[in-house]
């Protein structure tokens, strides 16, 4: 048994000061406030521990990316952002030709079975040419369902995420087809109107990929996707709070509109995360990083993230306030919201019985130590 002690322990919906965890076996079998019952093993008396992050939407870090659908990459992309405390990660798609797209599943199928990491999230091909963003638009294309059942057949049971653009051809009939095989639909890279989105909610789609970024922007008179996606209490809506893609006083605007209950942050990380400046590429595109925002080389587009977890959760408590209400909203929406969303158990939260992944952060709410399935990481 690991007995951990620090400063400030977030344990489910609380912050305890001072807190603690057991761990045995690579669980949480016990937690609480005040001194631990048995001597510490591990003590941080000027930290807080919290449960270890969870990126539901990225497509590589530190130089490597799982849109190659080269093993060795993939792996290397999943611990980088563990040594960022993101101790579970989805492996991000983005638009390719049939044939690329079902060559990247069969190498990320195995890795998903194997824990490299939580599943595959194909952002694409089935998505908006008016906002396909970064997104290839030669390669674009409407849902063609035998391609839909050739990706779902090779993923095994992988694939657990899916944005699609509903105005497309035969896109809520999609959506309906994969809510039933059990994959979680999203709204994104859409130039739907608020009243279609609204349809594609109610078809079964429950989350908005990245609101706001890559969707047609909201107006007084035509709403948009935006509102849709904000304002019903089933989706969970995707926020990249790097300040970057969304100015902070809108993400605190809504993070009180919507609650951290129903808002998971992501940083939509491309290999350039952790990088300096430079060139690189995003499936097929070319991108060019300056002062640490990607763009789509030769134009204004921002093409995914540069951000890690611990950033944007340094940013969320700082943008609500640096309270601790503002430690537990950081808490939900890094762990505990994008956890719920993907329907993934037994992570997300400080609790018994949970996966002991937890993340040691200093007074400044930098990385101090990662815990995955409980086991110490070592960090570079």
């Amino acid at each position: 048994m690991t007995v951990i002690a620090a400063g400030a322990v977030v344990v489910a919906d609380r912050v305890c000061r001072p807190g603690w965890v057991s761990i045995a076996s690579g669980r949480i079998i016990d937690c609480g406030s005040g001194a631990p019952p048995s001597a510490a093993d591990d003590q941080f008396p000027d930290c807080v521990v919290v449960p270890g992050f969870i990126d539901m939407h990225v497509h590589g870090g530190g130089g490597f990316s799982y849109t190659d659908g080269v093993a060795d990459e993939v792996q290397r992309a999943a611990e980088f952002h563990r040594a960022h405390g993101a101790t579970t990660t989805m492996a991000s798609l983005v638009t390719a030709s049939p044939p690329d797209l079902l060559r990247q599943v069969r190498v990320l199928a195995p890795m998903t079975r194997q824990g490299s990491v939580a599943g595959i999230h194909l952002e694409g091909p089935w998505l908006s040419a008016a906002r396909c963003g970064a997104h290839a638009p030669a390669l674009l294309r409407a849902p063609d369902f035998a391609e839909i059942d050739t990706l779902l057949e090779a993923a095994d049971g992988a694939i657990r995420m899916v944005t699609l653009a509903p105005e497309l051809p035969g896109a809520l009939e999609a959506i309906r087809f994969l809510t039933d095989a059990n994959v979680v639909v999203a709204v994104g890279h859409t130039d739907a109107s608020y009243d279609l989105t609204r349809q594609a909610i109610e078809m079964g789609a429950t989350v908005g990929t990245h609101v706001f970024n890559g969707m047609r922007p909201l107006h007084h008179r035509d709403p948009g996707p935006a509102l849709a996606l904000l304002e019903d209490p089933r989706v969970t809506v995707e926020l990249i709070a790097d300040g970057v893609h969304v100015h902070l006083s809108l993400v605190r605007q809504v993070i009180h509109s919507a609650g951290p209950d129903r808002v998971a942050l992501i940083t939509d990380a491309m290999a350039a995360a952790g990088l300096p400046d430079g060139s690189f590429r995003l499936g097929t595109v070319d991108i060019d990083v300056v002062d640490r925002i990607a763009r789509v080389r030769g134009t204004a587009t921002i093409a995914g993230g540069t951000a890690t977890m611990d950033q944007l959760f340094r940013a969320a408590v700082e943008t609500l306030g640096a309270t601790d209400e503002a430690l537990v909203a950081a808490t939900r929406m890094t762990a505990t919201t994008p956890a719920r969303a993907l329907g993934l158990s037994s992570v997300g939260s400080l609790q018994v019985g949970y996966a002991a992944n937890l993340v040691v952060l200093d007074q400044y709410h930098q990385v101090t130590a990662v815990m995955a399935d409980g086991e110490w990481l070592a960090l570079s």
